[in-house]
């Protein structure tokens, strides 16, 4: 077994207090002294959070075939972007199954950069390395280089805004800047997995230590692991190694959204197309609990009585007041049959929802 890595981050966390837990492949905070409860709601009410991402993986794709090679190895339209803007993606395999999901941000027609899962980093870069042969452009790997912050929340804006050398009120939602941050270079983006209002921080290791003081010194609450799924999980924002893997295809995960099929050939394509035309095997729902209980990952679903499926992603939301959960089940289980959900033996009744499962924040 590989020793676990640690960010450039990683005495900061130490110092404040921080549980450390291994977390794909890194030693990374589950929860800080005031735990994860207190985090999440500084997030949601009105404070700011500051995450330490840097374990998600960065490329960067560079080249006169950046467009076509983007075209082809990842679902949605690369062709509709204009500069400074970021989108919501996927890497498929033949098979139509996920390899992960990603965001794209592009820089010029021949200069894009992609945001990738931690756990999948090595796996991505070979995969989309070795489809590179074939188009003019190079993919490389700057994971090791670049501090990766979410900074989440009402505050989020003002807190950043004398760190960086540009204006954080022009910078719309999925859209980017680079420039001066702290005392180098990097990239800001309004985006993250909360539903708050918010930023992502790319800067490289030299000044990670810099820029996490100063956010903390102003107000940026830390937040660990945990308070990142729960809100994650309000949200119903799909993970990968839950909602979303290489067992499942856009079709089951309800991300056709983000897969354009009258684009063009992509990897992927042939196999979504017929799972489309099949139908699916199983389908993704939302779900909260009539009375107490937490619907935790891969508890039992069940449906008039009979197995029916599992949750993927479950948790107690406070501002939903109750539990929450996404799951698969049965095709035929989607909108029709009554829900429960089993726990320690028990089977708690549930009913259908929509996510997000709280208001989302985010600034459109």
């Amino acid at each position: 077994m590989s020793a676990l890595l640690k960010t450039p981050l990683f005495d900061e966390h130490v110092k404040l207090g921080g549980k450390i837990v291994p977390f794909a492949g890194y030693e990374l905070p589950v929860q800080y002294k005031s735990g994860a409860l207190k985090e999440y709601t500084a997030v949601r009410e009105g404070e700011a959070g500051i995450f330490d991402i840097t374990h998600m993986g960065q490329v960067r794709v560079q080249g006169k075939g950046a467009l076509d090679f983007l075209q082809y190895v990842t679902t949605n339209d690369v062709s509709k972007l204009v500069d400074g803007q970021v989108q919501y993606s996927a890497l498929l395999n033949e098979q139509g199954t996920f390899i992960d999901d990603i965001t794209t941000y592009k820089i010029d027609d021949e200069h894009y950069y992609l945001c990738i899962n931690a756990a999948n980093r090595h796996k991505d870069v070979a995969h989309l390395q070795a489809e590179a042969a074939n188009f003019d452009v190079m993919v490389t790997d700057e994971s090791d280089d670049t501090t990766l912050l979410a900074l989440q929340g009402a505050k989020a804006q003002s807190l950043l805004q004398d760190l960086v050398g540009f204006d954080l009120e022009g910078i719309g939602y999925y859209k980017f800047a680079r420039g001066q941050i702290g005392s180098a270079s990097g990239m800001v983006s309004r985006t993250g997995y909360t539903g708050e209002d918010g930023f992502e921080v790319y800067i490289p290791n030299s000044i990670a230590v810099e820029v996490w003081n100063v956010l903390v010194e102003q107000g940026a609450v830390p937040i660990g692991l945990a308070a990142r799924d729960m809100l994650r999980t309000e949200m119903g924002y799909a993970l990968y190694g839950h909602e979303i893997s290489d067992s499942v295809t856009p079709v089951e995960a309800k991300l056709m959204w983000i897969t354009k099929l009258d684009k063009g050939n992509f990897i992927g394509k042939v196999a979504v197309e017929t799972r489309k035309a099949e139908g699916a095997q199983k389908k993704l729902i939302a779900l909260k609990l009539v009375s107490r209980g937490i619907p935790r990952e891969h508890y039992p679903v069940w449906v008039n009585g009979e197995p029916s499926g599992e949750i993927t992603s479950g948790m107690h939301s406070p501002l939903a007041g109750g539990g929450v959960a996404l799951a698969y089940v049965k095709p035929e289980h989607m909108t029709e049959g009554s829900l429960s959900v089993e726990i320690r033996g028990k089977q708690i009744e549930a009913e259908r929802t929509t996510t997000p499962f709280v208001r989302s924040n985010v600034r459109k």
